[in-house]
């Protein structure tokens, strides 16, 4: 796959600020700063609207000249489309940030997010059948599921920039894994999510779901734009 050298030298600069974040996570003393490089890795891998940062936004560059039938399709020997993968990514970081480390409601409990994106789906989509991604892609409200995921963006950073050194290194406690399940927000059959949620201090939180899970698929929806068909 190409990519054009401003894009190489913003995804080379994420990495490199990435690796740096989680070294800053590992040290109390370099809390403020770890929480002022997480709130610019995350600001990358959303969309422009969703802070002030004013920074690069990978987001932007894949929703930038795309017809909605790109957005909806899933090509040829493919499983996800980019509007499933968009979906995707603002439940986990729902799920996650506002379960496991705020131990508040959900995002998309409120002002209605549900039903203005117009899907049966409450789930992350982890193990989801084919046919539903199908039905996902096709009838997501697209306006809807962009707005959404910059909320879910802004809550991210309300509840990042309350943690307190201490905090971060704490182990994700038990009953809000318990949360999600009595929430049905993971399916039965990927609990293995679960399990590996469990394993991780708030830290290991901040350096996935928010972050480096938003950029991989932000990379798989960029080669889902450069399909022909």
């Amino acid at each position: 796959m190409r990519f054009n050298g401003r894009m190489n030298s913003n995804r080379k600069h994420w990495n490199e600020q990435h690796q740096r974040l989680q070294r800053a996570l590992a040290k109390a003393e370099e809390h403020g700063a770890a929480i002022e490089l997480f709130l610019s890795q995350h600001a990358m891998v959303h969309a422009s609207a969703m802070s002030d940062a004013g920074l690069w936004s990978f987001t932007d560059e894949i929703w930038q000249d795309a017809p909605e039938a790109m957005i909806r399709r899933i090509p040829q020997n493919c499983h996800h489309s980019i509007a499933w993968v968009f979906w995707h990514l603002a439940r986990i970081e729902d799920v996650t940030m506002n379960f496991l480390v705020a131990a508040s409601p959900q995002t998309l409990d409120q002002n209605n997010w549900f039903e203005r994106m117009n899907i049966p789906f409450r789930d992350t989509g982890n193990e989801m059948p084919d046919a539903d991604i199908a039905r996902l892609s096709a009838e997501i409200n697209l306006e809807a599921l962009q707005a959404y995921r910059v909320a879910v963006g802004r809550k991210t950073r309300e509840i990042v920039q309350q943690l307190r050194p201490e905090e971060v290194k704490e182990k994700v406690k038990p009953e809000r894994l318990q949360r999600i399940r009595d929430e049905g927000a993971v399916v039965e059959t990927a609990h293995y999510v679960l399990d590996y949620w469990g394993k991780r201090t708030i830290a290991g939180l901040l350096l996935m779901p928010p972050t480096r899970h938003n950029f991989l698929h932000s990379n798989e929806a960029l080669r889902l734009k450069q399909k022909r068909r």
